[in-house]
């Protein structure tokens, strides 16, 4: 570790954190004490912190007070994660219609935010300063793992509004202080590509974090233009919030001559599971409980393919108790050769987003027409289709709230996206089906990037 990389990780970031009244550094240290900790140790903590988070909900939080009044449940009386079964899920539906309800009395300084989820469905929500200081702690750690630290040069390339929208003076200062630089992912134009890879090569980092598809975009073209990467010292490609497929892994690994490691999770869910250098995913297990359920709601054992169920145990000010995120994954009870004794998530299924091609070639992240649709008040489902590069179809799935008067706009915004004279058809439906495999995927493709037109 140099030390520009010590002074940083060691007293700039956590004073910065401090500041923001977050426990980051605190909780990064007792996290990676409990990596190794027997699992009934590990155990014995979760069954604490889940008793004294169910307790918190039932004093403080209006929606589950009335549900555990209703129910007859008492949290003092949990003696094992297993008794969430006795709890119904918390799903998207529900956290819309009681939004205020699943806000603690106790809460103060609740960052809004919003997600589309992996079946296209909006959802706002709350989080506090303890949930946010688990969930950077955790990401800290996995990038720990892999020689990576607070203040090592990083290349972050996303997509978010949060993120991109936020870049004032002093964001842009406080990044630069640690070494972070933001690329915007939703223009992939080859020009804006080349841009990239510029900055890339200037400054040498020695993380790259951000979309597995937006990474494997750059280093396509680099591959096929003869423009080096895999010069840089770059430890490890850190990829997450869409599925990570071989080919894109070994793409990046290929052109950036580097490891590429999976993350998993969410906004919503928080950060469940990130790989390890011996290739194990492994779930963030002292602040999150996973069940993997059926159709039917029963719970799974490793091994089974099941919709994932998360709870988190650092939300008392905006309880995530038995959450649906909607994915499907696979649990897995062999231990890691890497010795430590996180539970592993052996595979998640379903998470897929596509870039769309505007009509004069250039390639954009999915993601730029989501957060034209998904924030919208009586927006309950989307789904984006990319007929042609002349054709884009948005269905989307509205209740009352919804003002029609809208459609027009929604219209022009992505017209402004993918070309002025490219036919956006906005279409009201009563259903979004998901695809023969079971999956949702709420941004659909079929123009290849590179080509004029042509269906994939």
């Amino acid at each position: 570790m140099s030390l520009r990389t010590r002074i940083i990780s060691s007293l700039l970031f956590p004073l910065q954190e401090r500041m923001k009244r977050h426990d980051t550094f605190r909780v990064r240290r007792e996290m990676e004490q409990s990596q190794y900790w027997p699992p009934e140790r590990i155990e014995s903590l979760r069954v604490e912190r889940l008793r004294s988070l169910l307790g918190e909900a039932g004093r403080h939080v209006p929606y589950y007070r009335d549900l555990f009044a209703r129910l007859g449940f008492d949290p003092a009386r949990v003696t094992s994660t297993a008794e969430l079964g006795r709890l119904p899920f918390l799903d998207k539906a529900t956290i819309r219609a009681h939004t205020d309800a699943l806000k603690s009395e106790r809460a103060v300084g609740l960052a809004r935010f919003n997600t589309g989820g992996s079946s296209g469905e909006p959802l706002i929500f709350f989080i506090g300063n303890e949930r946010v200081s688990h969930d950077v702690a955790a990401k800290w750690r996995a990038t720990r793992w892999w020689g990576v630290d607070i203040g090592d040069p990083e290349i972050v390339l996303w997509g978010s509004p949060i993120e991109l929208t936020s870049q004032d003076r002093m964001r842009q200062l406080r990044d630069a202080l640690m070494r972070t630089r933001l690329l915007p992912a939703f223009e992939m134009s080859p020009e804006k590509v080349e841009g990239f890879i510029r900055e890339i090569r200037a400054m040498r980092p020695r993380m790259l974090f951000g979309y597995p598809s937006a990474f494997a975009h750059i280093a396509r073209h680099a591959e096929e233009r003869g423009m080096r990467l895999d010069d840089l010292g770059i430890r490890v490609a850190f990829v997450t919030s869409e599925r990570l497929y071989d080919h894109q892994r070994e793409l990046i690994q290929r052109v950036f001559n580097c490891p590429v490691a999976n993350g998993y999770g969410g906004r919503d869910a928080g950060f469940i599971a990130h790989q390890c250098p011996a290739g194990g995913m492994h779930l963030t297990h002292e602040d999150l409980i996973v069940e993997i359920v059926d159709g039917e709601g029963r719970v799974l054992p490793p091994g089974e393919s099941g919709e994932i169920v998360v709870t988190h145990l650092a939300t008392r000010d905006f309880p995530f108790i038995r959450y649906r995120t909607g994915d499907v994954g696979v649990l897995d009870d062999r231990p890691c050769s890497c010795g430590r004794t996180l539970p592993l998530l052996r595979e998640v299924q379903g998470r897929s987003t596509d870039f769309l091609v505007a009509r004069d070639g250039t390639v954009m992240h999915g993601l730029s027409l989501i957060y034209i649709v998904r924030d919208l008040p009586g927006v309950r489902q989307f789904k984006i289709a990319q007929e042609s590069l002349d054709l884009t179809r948005i269905l989307l799935v509205t209740d009352a709230a919804f003002d029609r008067a809208r459609v027009s706009e929604i219209a022009s915004a992505a017209r402004a996206r993918l070309g002025g004279d490219v036919t956006v058809k906005i279409e009201l439906v009563d259903e979004i089906p998901p695809e023969q495999s079971g999956k949702y995927r709420y941004v659909v493709s079929k123009v290849v990037p590179g080509t004029t037109g042509k269906a994939a």
